[in-house]
């Protein structure tokens, strides 16, 4: 015979693997919305762009804007609840959309990096989606859920390469404008699908009350210091080769159907581990799975810099895309060990600030390196921030090991 808490307990439970559920398909559409995105983003920025050094240029102005937005799409949510905020999101996500695909039309470069900041803004509400599935799971499920919500991007390594192929000459002669459509689609789906959401909205302190502890403190937490270092570093280590891959790829010969293939294997790579990152964190730690993480972008480092054919960028992208699964959910999942539920909006928000932050920087980057100093470059740059989170991790699990005796 169950009791009232039992009852409760169960119905919590079935509503976190029912947000899950809607998380994952939502991660999906968006994810596929970004693979797309990302495969033709720098060669249509090439096209439109006098100078090819800003191909990634409207890139990395997605990328700012996702980090500009990260603070108050946090925020915002922490007031309106998520449904509201995610679904304000994909609204921006439209709408970059269709400006990007107009300014394509048109030729013009400098709209076409205005729809990609507001694509960026539309990025920012929905990279919540990770921390919504932890907001109503157990602490027992919640690193679990975080990698399930994240293997919708399963599905988005098929359908974003897939639907890129398929539109890139849809409207011939306009290359890419197609792509942009599918976007505009995928995120009207996706507000459908977001209205089936139940989350509450965070607590809030009574008046009177004390509202959490200084952000100051939290931050100076070593669990939080790696915890964002490690999704920093492997999130923006990614984006300064995966961008910079289709121009590699284009100088070396390989046409729009081969990029499109490395890059749906990448994407691939990056979320098929989710299926088991969630189970690899309670087995064996959160902190060794970063340090796999960190191992799996050495080795894509190395594949590239041996050789410039086709199974060398193929190879090292589906590691690249391994290493940043195994170093953002394993920073995401210990940054959720830092915070309490009413210092959740302003934790979440500095925690994504920050990443995206160095991801910006890491776009902008990238189409430079690439530009004036080739492939090589590209890749070598990776070694210093990766080693750097590497030693991180073993301070922090020598660390760890040593307190219950101190």
């Amino acid at each position: 015979m169950t009791g009232p808490d039992t009852a409760a307990s169960l119905q919590r439970g079935d509503n976190a693997r029912r947000n899950v559920i809607i998380l994952a398909v939502c991660q999906a559409l968006a994810m596929s919305g970004s693979s797309l995105v990302m495969t033709i983003s720098a060669l249509a920025g090439k096209m439109l762009a006098a100078d090819p050094a800003l191909a990634t240029l409207p890139m990395a102005l997605q990328f700012t804007t996702t980090m500009l937005t990260t603070i108050p799409a946090s925020l915002l949510m922490g007031r309106i609840g998520r449904r509201a905020g995610f679904t304000l999101g994909q609204a921006f996500g439209a709408l970059g959309a269709g400006v990007a695909c107009w300014a394509l039309f048109e030729g013009r470069f400098l709209w076409f990096a205005v729809g990609s900041a507001l694509l960026g803004v539309h990025n920012a509400f929905w990279q919540y989606y990770r921390f919504a599935a932890a907001d109503t799971a157990s602490e027992e499920f919640r690193a679990k859920a975080i990698s399930y919500v994240l293997t919708g991007g399963v599905l988005a390594a098929f359908l974003g390469p897939q639907l890129s192929k398929a539109t890139f000459d849809l409207f011939e002669p306009v290359h890419f404008a197609g792509g942009y459509v599918g976007v505009i689609g995928l995120s009207m789906l996706t507000i459908v699908l977001l209205q089936f959401i139940r989350i509450p909205k965070p607590p809030r302190a009574r008046p009177g009350a004390p509202a959490g502890r200084p952000l100051l403190e939290i931050i100076r937490q070593p669990t939080f210091l790696v915890a964002v270092f490690a999704a920093m570093v492997g999130y923006s280590v990614m984006t300064l080769v995966m961008q910079a891959t289709p121009l590699a790829m284009e100088f070396c010969g390989f046409g729009f159907i081969d990029t499109a293939t490395v890059i749906q294997w990448h994407v691939l790579g990056m979320f098929a581990p989710s299926f088991i990152t969630g189970h690899l964190i309670k087995r064996i730690g959160v902190i060794n799975v970063i340090l796999i993480g960190t191992l799996c972008n050495f080795a894509a480092m190395a594949i590239n810099l041996s050789g410039i054919e086709f199974y060398n960028f193929w190879t090292s992208l589906v590691l690249l895309g391994v290493g940043w699964n195994f170093m953002f959910i394993g920073g995401t999942t210990l940054v959720t060990e830092a915070y309490r539920p009413e210092e959740q909006s302003r934790v979440q928000a500095f925690n994504d600030f920050l990443v995206f932050g160095c991801v910006s920087i890491a776009a902008f980057g990238s189409g430079v390196l690439q530009a004036e100093f080739g492939w090589a470059a590209v890749n070598m740059t990776l070694a210093v921030p990766v080693f750097a989170v590497f030693l991180a991790s073993v301070w922090y699990r020598t660390r760890q090991a040593a307190a219950p005796a101190a």
